[in-house]
């Protein structure tokens, strides 16, 4: 395809999704070839998922062809493959905004179109959500269907198979779209099973089958127990042909594998699956990166990527961040020592662990999207004898919080928890920024909780994880790389720093990333930042007494925080100041009790008042400078 923008003739014709009921199939081809250059213009661009959405186009404009939205709910997992979804729902004129400040979003959100049903971020909900509003037609006598789209990496999550345990029992309009674009649920090989798999996904085919068995149910004395007969000889031989039907003995209609790139077949197969009267898995299977080769070629580079030329595929920024530096000590740790080994829940490139699955393969557990498994899992490698380093987003972690409590502290293993994307994540919205896990950990007794913010407090962060350290430790960084211009790239300080004048009667307090924006700060005050030093925190829990200590005699305490406001080190700092008798002026400053929408981390940092210009502000005002 070509890597340049296009002026499409038929996309711009499409407001909404009843729009395209009546197109042929060759112009039903030409739009989704005008969709992908449209994506592939935008992401450029705006940065973005663009794999996962280029693998989609044919399954999003069948899905439309097919099914009534909003009044039949279509329903996404995670969100990050329904661009197309979005250019056929109303905003193909602001999809230029994606992922910026005030425009849409990544991902799918219903306050933005009546077309989104849910707010997804993570994945394995959709069956669920699915399941609950297909019950909720039935229990209305409402005609309308439930389809739920789900990529094969998600099926791996549990609450999935708790889903699919209970929907199967169930008489729902409920239709399942497994888009296997990775592997295949069930190894049909053969040109006999491809074709029956054609053939099954037919809507001819069931109009037969029902005309058949009504037919034979009606012949005298033998009809019932001859149509039985051949169902169950039926199911012999398709199951001798499949090797699976798993879906099948959960209670579920299969109809697959469908060519999701074949909008003829899927057409058909969607047909076939409302004509069935329980709940139906279509089994779809599809290329990630379709249509650019660049994302063909290298699909989880374009998973999630940032801005980046057309032509040749490369980002346009630079390499190098926190996720990459503790690749790289991870590493070195572990070329040191055989016990240290890595879990990841299918964010081995996001997280930084591709060199370490590579050299240390033996010790390095790709676990799925299965955070809550992972979390136990490395227990158990703990009692083991290992030494286990579970790396996750800050937004992932959310979903451990019962295996870090009764699977993590309260067993006391050593277990290190490496918490990336920690804090404002920017683009990705409020699904994806890290602003709970430090409230989350506040409350863990047995638990030690770094955030360092140079790349050597990182390195010394891990190496009292493995080796002073006991029980549960987390050590969360952002995402993003260390600024070039700070003075203090080289700090490698211990639980605490002070930076300033010790004797100043203000102090700003502060951890992670946020010093930086501190030090620039003290630079803003000028001739006056002699009054004011920077409490630097290190270790965020326990929170270092002497560091308190440090603040008691100041008649001014300003605490900025790069999170949530309720169960932070904020108020657990104000509170170990009340309790040493502190009576003087403090004041927090973080994130009140709100989710935070997309924007550009630095936009976010203004608007929270974190950005070295209203921190200076908000220190002048408080001490009068």
């Amino acid at each position: 395809m070509e890597n340049n923008p296009i002026e499409t003739s038929i996309l711009k014709n499409i407001d909404k999704p009843s729009d395209i009921k009546n197109l042929s199939e060759a112009e039903l081809e030409l739009l989704c070839t005008e969709i992908r250059q449209t994506l592939v213009d935008t992401v450029s661009s705006t940065g973005g998922h663009l794999a996962s959405n280029l693998g989609t186009v044919e399954l999003t404009v069948a899905l439309h062809k097919m099914f009534n939205s909003p009044e039949d709910k279509i329903i996404w997992d995670v969100g990050h493959q329904a661009y197309a979804h979005k250019l056929l729902t109303g905003r193909r004129d602001s999809f230029s905004t994606l992922r910026t400040e005030g425009g849409i979003s990544g991902f799918v959100r219903p306050d933005e179109s009546e077309h989104d049903s849910f707010y997804e971020g993570h994945a394995g909900t959709s069956v669920s959500q699915a399941a609950g509003v297909a019950a909720a037609n039935a229990a209305k006598g409402s005609m309308n269907y439930a389809v739920a789209v789900i990529g094969d990496g998600s099926f791996g999550n549990g609450m999935v198979y708790e889903a699919l345990d209970h929907a199967g029992s169930t008489k729902t309009r409920l239709i399942i779209i497994l888009n296997d674009n990775e592997m295949s649920i069930s190894e049909n090989v053969g040109a006999m099973a491809r074709y029956l798999a054609v053939v099954r996904a037919k809507p001819e085919y069931y109009r037969f089958k029902a005309g058949t068995e009504k037919a034979l149910r009606k012949i005298p004395l033998v009809g019932k127990s001859l149509s039985n007969h051949l169902f169950r000889l039926k199911n012999t031989l398709k199951n001798i042909i499949y090797s699976s039907s798993f879906f099948e003995d959960l209670g579920f209609k299969y109809i697959g594998p469908v060519d999701g790139h074949d909008i003829g077949h899927l057409c058909d197969a969607m047909d076939s699956a409302k004509m069935v009267e329980k709940p139906v898995v279509i089994h779809i299977n599809t290329v990630k990166g379709r249509g650019y080769d660049h994302a063909e070629n290298a699909p989880e580079k374009f998973h999630g990527i940032s801005k980046f030329d057309i032509n040749t595929g490369e980002p346009v920024q630079s390499s190098g961040s926190y996720s990459s530096e503790f690749g790289r000590i991870i590493c070195d740790f572990a070329s040191k020592d055989k016990r240290i080994c890595a879990i990841t829940a299918a964010m081995a490139l996001g997280t930084g662990l591709e060199e370490f699955s590579k050299s240390c393969s033996d010790r390095f557990f790709d676990v799925g999207i299965a955070e809550e498994h992972a979390v136990t899992f490395g227990s158990g490698l703990s009692a083991g004898g290992m030494l286990p380093v579970f790396a996750v987003y800050s937004t992932f972690l959310q979903r451990c919080a019962d295996q870090l409590i009764h699977d993590g502290a309260l067993q006391r293993r050593k277990l290190i928890v490496a918490v990336d994307r920690a804090g404002f994540v920017g683009e990705d919205g409020e699904t994806h920024q890290g602003l709970f896990d430090v409230s989350l950990m506040q409350s863990i007794p047995n638990t030690t909780v770094y955030s360092p913010a140079t790349y050597c407090e990182m390195s010394k962060a891990f190496y009292n994880a493995f080796y002073k350290d006991k029980n549960l430790v987390v050590i969360r960084y952002p995402r993003g790389r260390m600024p070039a211009d700070t003075e203090y790239s080289d700090l490698c300080s211990g639980d605490y720093e002070i930076i300033g004048n010790p004797e100043a009667e203000a102090a700003l307090v502060t951890y992670g990333r946020l010093f930086f924006n501190a030090e620039k700060a003290l630079k803003l005050l000028g001739e006056e930042a002699d009054r004011v030093k920077i409490i630097k925190l290190n270790r965020i829990k326990p929170i270092p007494e002497e560091a308190v200590d440090a603040a008691l005699g100041c008649r001014n305490v300003f605490f900025f925080e790069e999170g949530m406001k309720g169960g932070g080190v904020g108020e657990r700092f104000g509170c170990e100041l009340l309790l040493r008798g502190f009576k003087s002026g403090y004041r927090l400053t973080a994130v009140e009790d709100e989710f935070v929408a997309h924007a550009s981390v630095d936009r976010l940092m203004e608007k929270y008042s974190m950005s070295p210009e209203k921190m200076a502000q908000i220190i002048k005002e408080g001490t009068a400078i």
